[in-house]
């Protein structure tokens, strides 16, 4: 009988009542909760962070029944019944202060109709007190506190810092309940995409144990190999099958595609749950993780901060800047790694410094493609359609249509880029030849005012120099200098030593020479 995939289901219960596929966690999750009291934990999204809180909802709700044949059932033998008050702050929208007060009231309202409440207070932090000390007093046991995307509010508010500056004292002041009411307080686990460091909502809350990048959970959300090998080995042979592939093909086209997350230095490689079951349930290779949606912050982050995008590739930071996102940053780099466009690739221990790259084809070419509207003169439903007539043109040997189709793209360069012209140009060039090199081998390096490019078909070989206020001339002749195509030389294919100038007058391609 085929596997029910548990797409965009985040409840525990519901997943093993009615029979979905379940991936065993849980002799992490009693090794978790025996082993401390209070944790955080930051994944990307569409990690299994629900899943993973819902979890701990229903364990600590006592409902052994939907632990059956699961490691939990062997490792818990109390199974004790705490109350247990659950947020969720995955709101659609935060635009006004109003937004967050009325989402957390709607939901102690649940709570406070069980347990109780008191009218005098005032602030949801009173109410939170209140609640936390009327359900223990009524079950006689302590509580369980369980936030699921606590960071929400504060991440929709990046650049609007007034209310931010209001939606953190108020969420300050809410987690900053746990410290005082511990007395109270049996776990508590507070879960989101990113890290709020510095003067954040944890400040009072300083008894959290981060758990994001410790080796031993590193696969508490996600699947490891040895889990998808384990689980689903069957279903591999099936997707072989259906693809027209080897199972050693369709194994080693998974990991290109969705695996390579690494939470800690050294550690095993994680894949996305979330493509990797839609893989499955459709037995189709797509970018599913990338079409639930992209923010558009993170392009604004790397926009105002004047970002050179082809470090992305090999951006190197230090553990206090990957652990924490101080909201008045400079660095979009710590955002960008925390929502899983980037992934730990080294650690240096002498230096404590970590080398970050993409964690996988699916993320590399659907950010890169949703980059490119934002710098080059295109629209997103055109872009795909754009570099496919680039990877033709190429591939035809056809330089010409090529520099024509990429003026459009330098076309109606805003007027205020000037002051940045080059990192504009460098960046425009660093998508569309990353884009194109998904299909077509390109080599991209930058100096000082000038990049050179070497892109390789089955029949052309290009040999490219770039320039900025310089002419088309010398940019072939530096091409010689330099001797870039003396590697070729002795190759069949057909070799083109092509120089490019760029006007910082007309903010585009001026020339173009093809030798």
């Amino acid at each position: 009988m085929s596997k029910l995939y548990p797409i965009g289901i985040q409840n525990f219960e519901k997943l093993r009542r009615e029979g979905y596929f379940y991936i065993d966690k849980t002799a992490l999750i009693h090794k978790l909760v025996k082993t401390g009291n209070y944790y955080f934990l930051s994944r990307p999204r569409r990690f299994g962070k629900s899943l993973l809180i819902s979890t701990l909802a229903a364990y600590f709700q006592g409902k052994k029944e939907l632990f059956e044949g699961l490691a939990m059932e062997q490792l818990e033998k109390d199974w004790t019944r705490h109350p247990v008050i659950h947020l969720d702050l995955n709101a659609k929208k935060f635009d006004t202060n109003n937004d967050l007060i009325r989402l957390i009231d709607r939901q102690l309202l649940v709570y406070e109709a069980q347990y109780g409440s008191c009218s005098s207070d005032e602030t949801v932090d009173d109410r939170l007190v209140t609640l936390i000390r009327l359900a223990a007093g009524k079950t006689g046991q302590p509580v369980v506190i369980l936030v699921d995307e606590y960071d929400k509010p504060m991440l929709q508010t990046i650049g609007r810092n007034e209310l931010q500056e209001e939606y953190r004292d108020i969420l300050k002041a809410f987690y900053g309940v746990m410290k005082s009411m511990d007395g109270y307080i049996k776990f508590a686990m507070l879960t989101g995409v990113t890290k709020f460091g510095k003067v954040s909502v944890f400040s009072d809350l300083n008894n959290l144990r981060d758990i994001s990048m410790r080796s031993q959970f590193v696969d508490i959300c996600g699947i490891s190999e040895q889990e998808l090998h384990d689980n689903l080995e069957a279903e591999l042979h099936e997707l072989a099958d259906a693809r027209g592939m080897t199972y050693e093909g369709v194994c080693s086209k998974l990991k290109e595609y969705y695996d390579g997350y690494h939470f800690a230095p050294d550690s095993i490689g994680i894949y996305n749950p979330f493509s990797l079951l839609n893989t499955f349930a459709s037995m189709e290779f797509d970018s599913y993780w990338f079409e639930t949606g992209t923010p558009t912050y993170l392009v604004e982050l790397l926009k105002k901060h004047r970002y050179n995008l082809e470090r992305i590739t090999h951006e190197k930071t230090s553990a206090d800047m990957l652990n924490s996102i101080d909201s008045t940053s400079t660095n979009p780099i710590p955002v960008i790694y925390q929502s899983g466009y980037l992934t730990i690739k080294g650690y240096d221990p002498e230096f404590g410094m970590y080398s970050l790259g993409f964690p996988n084809r699916e993320v590399e070419e659907g950010f890169i493609k949703f980059l490119l509207p934002f710098y080059a003169n295109t629209d997103a439903v055109e872009s795909s359609f754009e570099i496919q007539k680039f990877v033709q043109e190429v591939r035809a040997g056809d330089c010409d249509a090529f520099f024509h189709r990429l003026q459009s793209f330098f076309s109606d360069t805003p007027y205020e880029l000037i002051r940045d012209l080059e990192l504009h140009y460098q960046n425009v060039l660093f998508i569309v030849f990353k884009l194109v090199g998904f299909y077509v081998k390109a080599e991209y390096h930058t100096g000082a005012g000038r990049i050179d490019l070497v892109l390789q078909t089955d029949k052309f070989i290009y040999v490219m120099e770039f320039k900025l206020d310089g002419t088309a001339e010398e940019a072939l002749q530096q091409i010689e200098e330099k001797q870039y195509a003396r590697p070729f030389e002795q190759d069949s294919r057909q070799l083109f030593k092509i120089g490019v100038n760029f006007s910082a007058e007309t903010r585009n391609i001026e020339k173009w020479l093809v030798e």
